[in-house]
């Protein structure tokens, strides 16, 4: 029994000295926005028996749970629980983000779990005053959101310039930030797979599908004089696995068994990466800022590659009230020549926002704004879409009104 205790207490030492009785912090927090917007949609890809115009309400909120406790070392464990404000929100459950950290001064910060990367949380982009343009969810003020795109956009630069790999999201990872020098700080990320979704990552086929992703990312911020300056820049690559053919079942004469024989694949997929760099420059009451991201998915003559910038500016007025100006514009290649096509074909994706906010007290804010969308998908062909038909689009002019709650 003594040599048992004994070893207890070592193992309690190896970790940051013995253990007393800290109290833990049942924090929590989120955040509640509340739009009622008017859209009027056209374009000839809306199907004509299809009314799009009209009064949208929308809501996007979620509630955060973050336990934490700091031990007498300093060392803080914690987590991070981030639940949808509305049914099929994040993961099937609801849950958006689940993860736990371990964090110090000295340390830096260790986080395990469903979340978005280092490159992606160190990312900044152009300021925004109203309901965020550069975003991949478009739903609010774009009817169809990315159509005739469809699907499969989300956390690339088309649509986004806070980007993953293969546009991957709140896969389990393991990150680790640095503690900030003189404003400096880096962040690496790794994880399994691309394709779960705060749910265990599981035993992973590393011949199917993206695996093996890793994210680097940094950022530095700083005031000289009276100038605040925020600089970003990340990079993530994954492994896109192996393309193989069944030739048999092998001696056996038993599918799925490990004797089956398959051949590899004289043309493999290309390994996807993505990369981006932001900044922002704020002076005398006026916010300048930009990024610029590419999204590569490794097929073949750059089929599915994607890029996208973001511009914008706001000013603090006076009081209580910022009005601002941004855009958000990108493009993804659809088929080419070079890859057999009869024509070049391209999507594209523009967004303009004017808007105005006015603080109406702690973590409460109402805001205005005007946007103005349009997604298209051009092919070199004259007659691709039909007679004369070159070009398919959507477009949509949305006036919006909402609050805003951070607590």
């Amino acid at each position: 029994m003594k040599k048992q205790l004994l070893t207890t207490t070592a193992a309690i030492a190896m970790v940051g000295g013995a253990a007393t009785a800290q109290e833990w912090n049942l924090d929590w927090g989120g955040y509640y926005n509340m739009d009622v917007l008017y859209n009027d949609a056209s374009g000839n890809n809306i199907p004509s028996n299809v009314d799009l115009d009209g009064i949208n309400i929308h809501q996007n909120g979620e509630i955060h749970f973050k336990p934490n406790v700091t031990l007498d070392n300093g060392m803080t464990f914690g987590v991070v629980v981030e639940m949808e404000a509305a049914n099929a929100g994040g993961g099937a459950d609801g849950i958006d983000e689940s993860y736990m950290y371990i964090e110090s001064d000295t340390m830096g910060r260790v986080e395990v779990g469903s979340e978005n990367s280092a490159g992606y949380k160190l990312s900044t982009g152009a300021p925004s005053v109203g309901y965020g343009i550069n975003s991949p969810s478009a739903t609010a003020f774009h009817p169809i959101a990315f159509s005739p795109v469809g699907t499969g956009q989300g956390r690339t630069a088309f649509g986004s310039s806070f980007t993953e790999v293969a546009g991957n999201n709140d896969t389990a990872r393991i990150s680790y930030y640095t503690p900030s020098f003189n404003g400096f700080t880096a962040g690496v990320s790794y994880a399994p797979t691309g394709n779960t979704n705060v749910v265990n990552s599981g035993l992973v086929d590393r011949n199917v599908a993206t695996n093996d992703i890793f994210d680097i990312g940094v950022n530095y911020s700083q005031t000289f004089g009276n100038v605040d300056m925020t600089l970003s820049a990340r990079w993530g690559t994954g492994d896109a696995g192996t393309d193989q053919t069944f030739v048999n079942n092998g001696p056996d004469g038993i599918a799925d068994t490990s004797d089956d024989v398959y051949s590899v694949n004289a043309t493999q997929p290309g390994d996807p990466e993505t990369w981006a760099v932001g900044g922002r420059m704020a002076v005398a009451g006026f916010t300048f800022g930009g990024s610029y991201a590419e999204n590569e998915t490794g097929a073949q003559f750059g089929i599915g590659d994607n890029e996208g910038w973001s511009l914008g500016a706001t000013y603090d007025l006076a009081g209580p009230w910022t009005v601002g100006f941004d855009t958000y514009q990108g493009e993804a290649t659809v088929a080419n020549i070079a890859s057999g096509a009869a024509a070049n074909v391209k999507d594209e994706y523009e967004a303009y926002q004017i808007g105005a906010e006015r603080e109406l007290g702690a973590g409460v804010a109402w805001r205005i704004y005007a946007i103005q969308s349009e997604t298209s998908r051009k092919s070199g062909a004259l007659n691709a879409f039909g007679t004369g038909v070159s070009k398919l689009k959507v477009e949509s002019t949305a006036v919006g009104t909402g609050i805003r709650l951070n607590f």
